[in-house]
């Protein structure tokens, strides 16, 4: 079981929390959300929560929960540029179908 990040979300993450000077790592999980049924949640960690499930991916730490894991396994997060657009890319291998905006998925 593993969540991981590319060399380039890595690297942006690092960035990012070198710049804001405060911040243990990233935590992703999941939530109830849009017309497939589930939404990705991407936010900075300040301080861990007791149950919190970490896995360290190019020197960052990495926290979900038992429950976001359980969609999250084997998921990669990129960070990828095309033309004007750039963002954090989820390469989830348990996602069956997405929605037409990209915004939510089921399993």
């Amino acid at each position: 079981m593993a969540i991981t990040l590319s060399a380039s979300a890595a690297n942006h993450v690092s960035q990012f929390l070198a710049k804001r000077g405060k911040g243990l790592g990233i935590r992703l999980g999941v939530k109830t959300s849009g017309c497939s049924g589930m939404a990705y949640k991407l936010e900075f960690v300040d301080s861990a929560i007791e149950d919190d499930i970490t896995f360290e991916s190019h020197g960052v730490t990495v926290f979900t929960d038992a429950k976001s894991l359980a969609y999250l396994d084997g998921t990669e997060l990129d960070y990828t540029k095309e033309g004007l657009n750039e963002g954090f890319k989820f390469n989830n291998p348990n996602v069956k179908n997405e929605c037409g905006c990209g915004e939510s998925f089921n399993v």
